[in-house]
């Protein structure tokens, strides 16, 4: 596919890095609580301010297998793309039939933007994440029935890059992500031994896709060469941490999101 540098409101694929980069924007703020939906909603999005107050160290807990998804109103400005990202996890598990609703070239016109980008379902894999802050301050959405609160503003950079999968994207998040033991992860491995640790599945190009199914996926990912994919059981708690370091993510080309993990 060949990417305008001025997409219109039309335009509304979930490039993989634009959503790579807005999945770990979730975690700047998240303890506070990959196909695009062409459905012929027309509801316009209803905002409300949450009041801001003094927040400490909050930790989300029982996250793993929590649905969510996400709405990005995107501005792309000389081929570069600044994506306001708005989430619906702790609001709301993203109805499914409220969700099919949607219509991105309706959302991205009541809100005068090029393009509005839906992103989800997805579902988290770790157990828990530590943010400073909470909810306080932060702007709410109604879209379509669906209540969100915005994130972050991620800085995605040239469209051109946004197609691109296993392609990592800093992001400063100030956050630590919990797989707890016991748990089964899913990593990829690059050719060096990097190695980045899936932290949320999609179903946007495989509605079908399960967690069973995730530890047979490598057979089914169009790895680039020398990289590899497998899934282990942990013996002890993992940590990715990036409270003092940006984290570092990808997308896989079915749409999974990963962090690397620290120390890698």
């Amino acid at each position: 596919m060949t990417l305008n540098s001025t997409p219109t409101a039309a335009t509304v694929r979930a490039y993989p890095l634009i959503l790579a980069a807005a999945t770990t924007a979730i975690a700047l703020l998240i303890t506070a609580c990959g196909s695009t939906s062409t459905s012929s909603s027309t509801e316009s999005s209803v905002t409300t301010t949450i009041a801001k107050s003094t927040t400490s160290t909050q930790t989300a807990q029982t996250m793993r297998g929590k649905r969510y998804c996400e709405v990005l109103l995107t501005t792309i400005v000389d081929g570069n793309a600044t994506a306001e990202v708005y989430n619906s996890y702790t609001l709301n598990d993203c109805p499914e039939d409220l969700w099919n609703a949607l219509d991105a070239k309706a959302i991205a016109s009541a809100e005068g933007v090029p393009l509005a980008v839906l992103n989800g379902p997805r579902y988290w894999l770790m157990d828990r994440a530590e943010k400073k802050g909470g909810s306080d301050g932060l702007t709410k959405k109604d879209f379509g029935g669906i209540e969100m609160y915005r994130l972050a503003s991620v800085d995605i950079g040239p469209m051109a890059e946004a197609t691109k999968p296993y392609t990592t994207h800093e992001v400063d998040r100030e956050a630590v992500f919990t797989f707890d033991a016991g748990q089964t992860v899913y990593e990829l491995v690059a050719p060096d031994g990097t190695t980045y640790l899936m932290q949320t599945w999609s179903t946007q190009k495989d509605p079908t896709l399960t967690e069973a199914a995730l530890a047979d996926l490598g057979s089914r990912l169009q790895l680039p060469a020398g990289w590899s994919y497998r899934s282990r059981t942990l013996d002890e708690p993992l940590k990715i941490v990036t409270t003092t370091t940006k984290a570092k993510v990808l997308q896989d080309d079915l749409g999974n999101s990963y962090s690397q993990e620290s120390g890698s």
